[in-house]
């Protein structure tokens, strides 16, 4: 072959060369992942069989997996338009506990496999708060998600969406697929622990996206699931990077990856079910048969049976509980007494966390699971309203935001009442904000403490299906997850009602610093009255001061007339914690004083509600200005001779203990019409 022919022959043919390896890299198929070419990352494993697992049952775990090499999505070339692309896999999320689970996971398209600064929870390991939204992001997630973040717009919690550059999506449905033979849609549980098939197809033509799920050993239904119209070449880049992210929280999840199909330029390969890995068995209790030996004398057998009989009796009575017909309605909300006495070492004193006038609180982890809980012993004596009071258990138990403790049920046993938290490993609030014995917590922690409870009473008291009224807003009721994002707890004093309704409730209840005024002449609490304690408890975060200081200098006993006696003196900034040594935001701090004080006003029509309060806090509005006339009425609370029913708790300086997982804090809560 001459000069020429050889020119022309790779003037011809090397450009198909290259296109076919292009090609190549563009698109693969993995019927299990032994030797995928992956990057794994965080919690990501491939097991022995070939499944890949992007998370375990680890808290506040981030897991990704992606394909090592670059694809081409973009160009800045006119001639060459955006291309579709297609892909298949196969998934399972495997919760820890039944009906619970640690967020999800999402099919992830990225400029970029480093994901270090993401973090885990309702971000799925892709964004944090920081970069959440920010069109830099150039990310394209279909989410799995089931957990419900008020903050996201979720509309519950199995849902799948449609996500660009943040976890707010384009679009979302609850999770289902179309049946040809039924002629309707068919719901499907993500927390089933089944594999599930999901498609993803964009149509570059018709700038639409298409997102199909069903069944494993199901037919790809005619019908998407999801169909939106969206341009992708406006957020994708030239090359990206094409996987998976998952992200677990307080509670978590197994989240799987049998099988993988991807071509960037037309339908995706189908997967062979056959060649896919089986998922692990699911988690039993196992049971050793007791092996009775028969060949013993008979007498021997006699004592035997009387001796087992005996250990059967004081074991069962050992383990004996409270149980009522009515009570099989709530039935997923009750834990065996059994397995919170194994998961507490017989509740022995070096798993207490905390011990009060209303019970003690235990560290435990269940039998058979990696999962922390904190469990309340209160003692109960009276039986009355007990199945209200178990109804109102089973509705807590409902709500689901990041910056509340979750209930995750009861026990009852003779005359205990045993009430099943989620652990908070730092503890409450106030240990840091007081105790010599822990770091004095930083001006960013505390500035998300306080936006964080602000936005659990907004979900509180507006956003949940009906209204919560709290009652007991206090930095000792404030818990500190891994990550010390604050965590509303104890819902003992809580009243619930409906919306538009007014609450009925005429008995005082809260903690002395914290009551609203009013509550002294009409007794009824209301959203305003929370809002009072949150800004009484948002002054005491600022200033590391409680809000009834008996041993302060003069004109300083009570926090709140304190902090607005220097900014009238235009000296707020004196009012500061002096554990801060001035690191902090001066805008911030003024911001957060002067709410507190907004919020504390005596008189309610001058408060802002809480949506108010997150906008304030979030910058989206001005906050206006305070009365320099107005009086503070935070000293200790005297209720009117009218008032003939109360319950009130005390501040840690007036109390001997602190009891921080609680769901009452008195016998009399239980009482029927409390």
């Amino acid at each position: 072959m001459d000069a020429s022919s050889r020119a022309l022959f790779f003037l011809i043919f090397l450009p198909n060369i290259y296109l076919s390896s292009a090609q190549d890299d563009n698109q693969f198929i993995y019927n299990g992942f032994h030797g995928a070419n992956l990057q794994l990352q965080a919690g990501a494993k491939i097991h022995p069989n070939g499944l890949l697992q992007l998370t375990n049952t680890s808290k506040q775990q981030v897991g990704h997996a992606f394909y090592k090499i670059p694809i081409s999505f973009n160009t800045s070339s006119a001639l060459i338009p955006f291309t579709s692309f297609s892909s298949i896999f196969i998934f399972a999320i495997v919760p820890e506990l039944p009906n619970l689970s640690g967020h999800g996971m999402a099919f992830t398209i990225s400029p970029s496999m480093d994901f270090s600064q993401a973090v885990a929870s309702q971000y799925l390991g892709l964004f944090n708060i920081e970069n959440f939204g920010n069109l830099s992001n150039h990310v394209l997630a279909i989410e799995l998600d089931t957990m419900p973040n008020p903050e996201f717009e979720d509309i519950n919690n199995n849902h799948v969406g449609i996500d660009v550059n943040s976890l707010k999506s384009v679009e979302s449905a609850p999770v289902s697929y179309f049946s040809s033979e039924e002629g309707k849609n068919i719901s499907l549980r993500l927390l089933s622990g089944d594999p599930m098939l999901l498609w993803i197809d964009y149509d570059a033509p018709q700038k639409t996206i298409n997102v199909t799920v069903a069944p494993l050993r199901s037919k790809k239904p005619n019908r998407p699931l999801l169909s939106t119209p969206i341009d992708l070449s406006r957020f994708l880049l030239e090359t990206m990077y094409v996987g998976f992210s998952a992200a677990t929280g307080p509670v978590a999840s197994d989240h799987y990856v049998l099988g993988w199909s991807f071509n960037k330029s037309g339908p995706a390969q189908d997967l062979e079910i056959s060649k896919l890995p089986p998922l692990p068995p699911k988690r039993k209790i196992s049971q050793k048969p007791t092996k009775i030996i028969v060949i013993l004398p008979v007498v021997a057998i006699f004592v035997l049976v009387v001796v087992i009989g005996a250990v059967y009796f004081v074991r069962r009575k050992k383990y004996a509980e409270v149980r009522e017909e009515w009570e099989t309605e709530y039935g997923p909300q009750r834990f065996s007494y059994k397995n919170l006495y194994m998961a507490t070492n017989g509740f022995k004193e070096k798993e207490l966390l905390g011990a009060g006038g209303f019970g003690k609180v235990y560290r435990g982890t269940l039998p058979n699971s990696d999962a922390q809980i904190a469990v309340k012993r209160i003692s109960h004596d009276s039986k009355q309203g007990m199945k209200e009071f178990v109804a109102e258990i089973a509705i807590m138990r409902r709500l689901r935001h990041r910056n509340l403790v979750q209930l995750l049920g009861y026990c009852r046993r003779k005359g205990e009442l045993l009430l099943v938290y989620e652990y908070m490993p730092n503890g409450s609030l106030d240990k840091f904000l007081y105790s010599n014995k822990t770091p004095t917590l930083s001006w960013l922690h505390r500035f998300q403490v306080v936006k964080g409870v602000a936005s659990a009473l907004l979900y509180l008291h507006e956003e949940w299906e009906q209204v919560v009224l709290h009652r007991d807003v206090k930095s000792s009721n404030v818990l500190l997850d891994a990550d010390l994002n604050g965590r509303l707890g104890d819902f003992g004093l809580a009243r619930l009602y409906d919306h538009g309704t007014n609450p009925q409730t005429t008995h005082v209840v809260g903690t002395v610093g914290y009551l609203a005024p009013e509550l002294s002449r009409t007794g009824r609490a209301t959203n305003f009255t929370d809002v009072f304690a949150f800004g009484v408890f948002v002054l005491e975060v600022a200033c590391g001061r409680r809000p009834i200081d008996l041993q302060a200098p003069p004109g300083e006993a009570s926090l709140a007339d304190w902090v607005l006696d220097c900014w009238r003196s235009g000296a707020i900034l004196r009012v500061s914690d002096p554990k801060l040594e001035g690191t902090y935001l001066v805008e911030e701090m003024e911001l957060v004083l002067k709410l507190g004080l907004l919020c504390s006003h005596p008189m309610p029509s001058m408060r802002p509600n809480m949506r108010q309060a997150v906008q304030y806090l979030e910058g989206n509005a001005s906050m206006p200005e305070i009365q320099a006339e107005r009086s503070v009425c935070t000293s200790i609370f005297s209720p009117s001779n009218e008032t003939s029913n109360m319950v009130m708790s005390f501040p840690s300086s007036l109390e001997k203990y602190s009891s921080h997982y609680s769901l009452t804090s008195n016998e009399s809560l239980i009482q029927k019409g409390r």
